[in-house]
């Protein structure tokens, strides 16, 4: 069914870009999801990126994120055109930086659209552009003393 607009809860949300954050401490799945909180969203998706214990076929052992000053900002610009694309109700995007133990938390992302499809797309969208366009690197060490830097997420 396509979206007639009858409905207010249907309009685009004023400021739906309710968190964007790069940190030093670990990440809250609760409070991502709090974040894009929205009456008028039948749909949220949410995804959770962790720390594995391997890449590559290689053991990792340690693993940390490092950032540009512009990071977040690059981050916003992301969001605002994924708003731009989908009918957001809320979005919210928050990444890690910092030494990080295999199962942290590296980056949750969470879309609230007024359908299930749209919120899978549109987040979707964002954690791929997220990863391509914000100048984030991850420099891995291997159980075998090599290591790696990694552009963007």
């Amino acid at each position: 069914m396509a979206p007639t607009n009858d409905h207010p809860g249907e309009l685009a949300a004023q400021d739906p870009i309710k968190l964007i954050s790069i940190r030093e401490s670990a990440l809250s799945l609760d409070e991502v999801f709090r974040a894009v909180g929205d009456d008028a969203a039948g749909g949220t998706a949410l995804f959770v990126g962790t720390v594995r214990n391997h890449d590559g076929g290689a053991d990792v052992d340690a693993l940390g994120y490092s950032c540009h000053p512009s990071a977040e900002s690059e981050m916003r610009r992301v969001a605002e055109k994924v708003v731009a694309e989908f009918p957001v109700r809320a979005l919210a995007a928050v990444h890690r930086v910092g030494d990080l133990k295999v199962g942290d938390l590296a980056v949750v992302v969470a879309v609230s659209c007024p359908h299930r499809g749209e919120a899978f797309e549109a987040c979707r969208k964002l954690i791929d552009d997220l990863k391509h366009d914000v100048p984030i690197w991850k420099h891995q060490t291997f159980s075998d003393g090599t290591e790696e830097w990694v552009g963007a997420c």
